[in-house]
């Protein structure tokens, strides 16, 4: 269990889209206003376990067709997400729209981030403690987990959120979106590299 736990904290706590973008939307708009975003992707990584757990995605990536069409979507979105990030010009997070993403953008962008399914599958396929009790050992295993991701996500937001209150010069706040966008795109070619 100490090795899981472990496990789940350092995947967690780098960088992937999510936690990008939940500090964007912290960064741009306040803490209050992500804690819906926050709130979809907690319902959006639940739904994705879910689909790990069943085998339902090694199923569905075993069809090559069906594979590219969602590593397509993925790659677009993501890489439309660190176009707002990189485009908000001196304002940290994202560039202006009239409302922040939401609960359904959080639960949304679980389906289609790569690394939420590579957490996932890393997480319930190994770290076998309760052999010989594997519906117990997953029911702990997602206590445990979202124990852990909720604080981490709210810290990420919080982070955005201290961050974009700053009244850091324009040249700088330009510079950490950059930053963040150039994060997410990375997350992005290590998706493509990892997936040919």
């Amino acid at each position: 269990m100490i090795e899981f736990i472990i496990a789940v904290v350092f995947l967690l706590i780098t960088p992937g889209p999510g936690v990008l973008t939940t500090a964007g939307i912290g960064a741009a708009y306040g803490y209050r206003a992500g804690l819906g975003f926050v709130g979809g992707l907690m319902l959006g990584g639940f739904i994705n376990m879910m689909i790990v757990i069943s085998g339902l995605a090694a199923l569905i990536l075993a069809i090559p067709s069906l594979r590219l069409v969602l590593l397509i979507g993925s790659v677009a979105y993501l890489l439309y997400l660190a176009w707002r990030i990189a485009s908000a010009g001196a304002k940290v997070g994202f560039a202006p729209a009239d409302t922040p993403l939401g609960l359904k953008n959080g639960l949304m962008l679980q389906f289609i981030n790569p690394k939420a399914y590579v957490v996932s599958t890393t997480l319930f396929s190994g770290f076998i403690f309760l052999p010989e009790s594997p519906v117990l050992e997953v029911v702990l295993k997602l206590i445990v987990f979202n124990l852990i991701w909720l604080p981490i996500h709210l810290v990420w937001l919080g982070f955005g959120a201290k961050i974009g209150s700053l009244n850091l010069p324009q040249s700088r706040q330009r510079a950490i979106n950059i930053g963040m966008a150039l994060a997410l795109v990375a997350v992005v070619g290590i998706a493509l590299w990892t997936s040919l």
